[in-house]
């Protein structure tokens, strides 16, 4: 976005509160990739915004006063000395709603047609049916969207996303290789890896930092990747959230933010069944991925992961690179210090 370009190296002074009880802390505010980046006076980064979901609650006046869409209790204050900071997230605002697709008015009667239906032949008595029919409307912008605020809960149980810069670029060859759409380290929290809505993937520092080679790091990745193929990410949400989430999504666009705090929590405390390892093995194969590093980061002794291991689809062949010897210790070092 040429937009992006122009406000690339802009930065201003702003009060940040990450929720209502806190008190406002001064931070220093700048326009990264599609992100709003919120650091610490040290230049430490506390927080990502999406572009696409930053919404200002008072229009025309000042301070302008900002949130991230779904959660108006986390504010970002900018005075009216930084005008042309202001002048840049309003101008971005308006440039990513110009591209959100546009549904019309025919797509919205569609819509209202459709619950009619809905409603008329008694589907709100049947909680399945109305997920699946919610499933079927949800536009991927909007299971992004869902992602990302789901994500920003996440961070306040864990830290934000690890942010080091050459980590980054390192994470991006990664991701490329494994033909995901999001990766994000996080520097804590009780699961090893994560998916939501979105296509976005979500792994523990653990992973890059306590091995020797990408590849288990790697193997998690691509297991959430089969996972999310194999169960829609936005239907475990909904399952989990109740027949309302689904009514409310379906009817307005929107989930409730409690909603989405509990389910949150919720994916960060559940126990994760693994998947069959003979489920696996096609998935390493079709990534050209080694499937032993991964099945001994799962199990040190083997014994539960026996077919991945010996019948690991590299086994005695040449795999693709993941990353380069500099690459792989640039990624090691995503988290700082």
């Amino acid at each position: 976005m040429t937009a992006l370009k122009k406000y690339a190296r802009l930065e201003a002074s702003g009060l940040w509160r990450p929720t209502p009880e806190e008190q406002r802390r001064e931070v220093v505010v700048s326009i990264g990739d599609a992100t709003l980046i919120i650091s610490d006076t040290r230049d430490r980064p506390l927080t990502h915004w999406s572009l696409a979901a930053v919404q200002r609650a008072n229009p025309g006046t000042h301070p302008a006063l900002y949130f991230p869409e779904g959660d108006p209790g986390e504010t970002l204050e900018l005075a009216e000395g930084e005008a042309q900071m202001i002048e840049a997230i309003e101008t971005l605002r308006r440039a990513v709603e110009r591209s959100r697709p546009r549904p019309g008015r025919l797509r919205w009667l569609g819509m209202a047609l459709s619950v009619g239906t809905v409603v008329a032949a008694g589907v709100f008595w049947v909680p399945s049916a109305l997920t699946e029919h919610t499933l079927t409307v949800v536009p991927a912008v909007k299971r992004a969207e869902i992602g990302e605020a789901l994500l920003r809960r996440i961070e306040r149980m864990t830290g934000p996303a690890c942010s080091e810069a050459a980590g980054l670029r390192a994470l991006s060859t990664l991701r490329a290789r494994l033909g995901a759409d999001q990766i994000s380290i996080l520097p804590g929290g009780t699961q090893t890896s994560l998916h939501l809505p979105g296509a976005r993937i979500l792994l523990n520092r653990a992973l890059v930092e306590d091995f020797e080679e990408p590849d288990v790091a790697a193997g998690f990745a691509l297991v959430e990747q089969s996972r999310a193929r194999s169960r829609d990410p936005l239907r475990d949400l909904l399952e989990v959230s109740g027949t309302w989430a689904s009514f409310q999504l379906l009817t307005t666009g929107q989930l409730d933010p409690d909603r989405l705090d509990s389910y949150a929590e919720h994916l960060l405390t559940r126990e994760v069944v693994p998947p069959a390892p003979e489920t696996l093995l096609p998935v390493f194969a079709a990534a050209d991925l080694r499937s032993t590093p991964y099945a001994y980061a799962r199990d040190i002794t083997g014994e539960t992961v026996l077919a991945l291991i010996e019948a690991d689809p590299m086994r005695g062949k040449p795999s693709r690179a993941l990353l380069s010897d500099a690459d792989w210790l640039r990624l090691q070092g995503i988290c700082g210090p």
